[in-house]
């Protein structure tokens, strides 16, 4: 296993904005770390420095206790898997998977053995004949995983790996992925833009916004307690709503904040209660399996609300009053977007 530490990274790009502004981390051994971000926040940047494809202009990189800056990829024991699988046509699936061992000059008999438990682990015996052409997706993934596990490093790397599968797919490979990780008890570290991602798979989550680390903490700390406004509205679907404390009726807490309500903690009246509660008209409905998603408008915008298929729900156009508690309000400051 394999630790890495990261401090003060800074990178600008020739002729252009810096994109990393002294971003600090430390990943532990064995630990599965998701970076999480909207598109062009670094993250892919980030993940580059750490496999040595690109320098950083300031700060340290440290894999495993050794100063890692000037290694080159070889040198880090870091495997990393692509977005778009790089996989060689022309080579067999079996072919593939080895095909790194074979560039450290590892013995042919010993080479293909690992290949082939490799492929065993990841359920791709069936196919070790195949060229990439003839699998799908998913298949193809699991190739490109496995070439990286066949080399034994102690660090995995995965830039946007699920982002080209269809969602039933991405479902699967997040539970194989996890399991993977069980069994091999490496470091990860896991790039996307996906929230449901990183909530699923990361034991701790860093999220990015414009080259800054916003948070990294676990995935119950963050969603339980973000540290600003954009985290807030980054994580959880559906997204928090937002109101100012002046709009939410009965409120008797501090002007100059916005007040946010996840969906789940809302509660559906049809008359309106004697708690504090929003008034709203119920625009329209989203079945999204067990749950519906109640989306409404009220004197402060729109807001979203979740409720279960069984209750008595009203139809588009009723007017309703949403419960809110306020001890699982949160409160941000209007002008830093910080949590107070």
């Amino acid at each position: 296993m394999s630790s890495i530490t990261l401090r003060d990274i800074r990178k600008t790009y020739a002729n252009g904005p810096r994109v990393l502004h002294g971003v600090d981390l430390d990943i532990g051994d064995g630990e599965f770390v998701v970076i999480v971000g909207p598109s062009g926040c670094g993250k892919s940047t980030l993940l580059r420095l750490i496999a040595g494809l690109e320098r950083c202009d300031d700060g340290e990189i440290v894999i495993d206790g050794r100063r890692a800056n000037a290694l080159p990829p070889q040198d880090r024991d870091i495997a990393m898997i692509f977005q778009n699988y790089a996989l060689y046509p022309h080579m067999s699936v079996l072919e593939n998977i080895a095909f790194g061992l074979e560039l450290r000059k590892v013995p042919r008999k010993t080479r293909e053995a690992r290949a082939r438990a490799v492929a065993e682990t990841l359920q791709l015996t069936p196919y070790l004949d195949r060229k990439p052409g003839a699998l799908s997706g998913g298949q193809r993934q699991r190739v490109a995983m496995g070439r990286a596990m066949a080399r034994e490093t102690s660090t995995f790397l995965m830039d946007e790996p699920l982002s080209n599968l269809d969602n039933a797919l991405r479902n699967t490979m997040r539970t194989e992925i996890k399991t993977i990780h069980q069994q091999l008890g490496a470091t990860i570290v896991f790039v996307t833009h996906d929230q449901t991602e990183a909530l699923s798979l990361a034991d701790r989550i860093a999220v990015m916004k414009d080259g800054y680390l916003q948070q990294f903490d676990t995935p119950a700390a963050i969603y339980d307690r973000p540290a600003n406004r954009f985290v807030a509205s980054f994580l959880g679907t559906p997204k928090m709503n937002f109101v100012t404390a002046e709009a939410v009726t009965g409120w008797t807490g501090r002007r100059g904040v916005e007040v946010g309500l996840r969906p789940d903690t809302l509660r559906l009246h049809r008359k309106k209660p004697g708690v504090a509660s929003i008034e709203a008209r119920l625009a329209l409905t989203e079945m999204t399996g067990s749950e519906v998603v109640l989306h409404c408008q009220t004197q402060s915008g729109a807001m979203s609300a979740i409720a279960h298929r069984g209750q008595d729900l009203p139809a588009p156009g009723d007017r309703i009053w949403l419960e809110y508690d306020v001890a699982a309000a949160h409160l941000f400051d209007m002008q830093s977007g910080a949590r107070v």
